[in-house]
């Protein structure tokens, strides 16, 4: 730039200059082309003259035009712009995304709100109840719930009226055959849990009902009353060799105890009396 504006200021190099030259970059461009072409031409010999100095001032351009590289910042900071306003929009974009999707769960919770719950169906607990028909346990737990959640069917009978299968695996299923007025109730059933008011064990026969309590306990079935105790019951001597270790952990005191013998055998129970026989001579 500093060679141009010297040759420009150069009052030879004015001179030198074709007709009309500066009189061009002076004009504007829509004009250009008609005073270019309005202009006289020059002779022979002035081309010959001035073509030195027009060589030279096309030279000069293209020299000062040659080391003026292309501005790199520039087109840097283009590319920086535009991928900055990709990462913009991406975010943005994801922004309304994730407010489109809040806005849509708090309406379908607000849905699920106003709507109404459907009722949970529960099963029933079945609780077998072993004892006589003179006592209707079923009205003492109609209406009840248990925990409030589950509600209580009542299947009542006695030990001579059920019959039980125990496994491993499924647990207990009681068979059960009532007569309910003069009508004979057929009716298998799993029981969740039990109450026995019967005794389980008696001297009459056929009323020994201990297999029924030990296939219950085999099936695991919860209970009211404890099995254990059901099944020590049937057998009043061991009841009361429990009570022996009481006596003698509390004390007669505390805990008194009537005096008892234990035979195994009734035939032990017999005494040996002295038999004396006088013969006459």
């Amino acid at each position: 730039m500093n060679y141009l504006r010297r040759r420009l200021s150069d009052s030879s190099f004015v001179a030198n200059l074709p007709n009309g030259y500066m009189m061009d970059l002076q004009r504007p461009s829509g004009s250009s082309g008609s005073s270019s072409s309005t202009s006289s031409p020059a002779s022979p010999a002035t081309e010959r003259r001035q073509q030195p100095p027009a060589a030279t001032a096309a030279a000069a351009p293209a020299a000062a035009a040659a080391p003026c590289p292309p501005p790199q910042p520039a087109s840097t900071g283009t590319f920086l712009s535009s991928f900055s306003s990709v990462v913009k929009t991406a975010q943005i974009a994801s922004a309304v995304q994730a407010k489109a999707a809040a806005h849509a769960d708090s309406a379908a919770a607000a849905a699920a709100g106003t709507a109404p719950a459907k009722p949970v169906v529960r099963k029933p607990k079945v609780l077998l109840v072993i004892d006589d028909a003179h006592t209707d346990w079923a009205k003492y737990f109609r209406g009840r719930k248990l925990n409030g959640e589950y509600e209580i069917r009542v299947e009542q009978a006695e030990f001579s009226e059920i019959n039980v299968a125990s496994t491993v695996s499924t647990g207990c299923v009681v068979d059960m055959q009532v007569a309910r007025g003069g009508t004979k109730v057929v009716r298998s059933f799993k029981p969740d849990f039990i109450l026995i008011r019967q005794h389980a064990y008696s001297m009459t026969p056929g009323e020994d009902f201990r297999s029924l309590v030990i296939g219950l306990q085999y099936g695991s079935v919860p209970s009211v009353n404890s099995l254990h105790s059901i099944y020590n019951f049937c057998s009043k001597p061991w009841v009361f060799s429990q009570m022996i270790k009481l006596y003698h952990d509390l004390g007669p005191e505390k805990f008194p105890l009537n005096e008892q013998t234990f035979f195994p055998d009734h035939t032990q129970m017999v005494s040996v009396h002295i038999l004396f026989i006088k013969l006459p001579h």
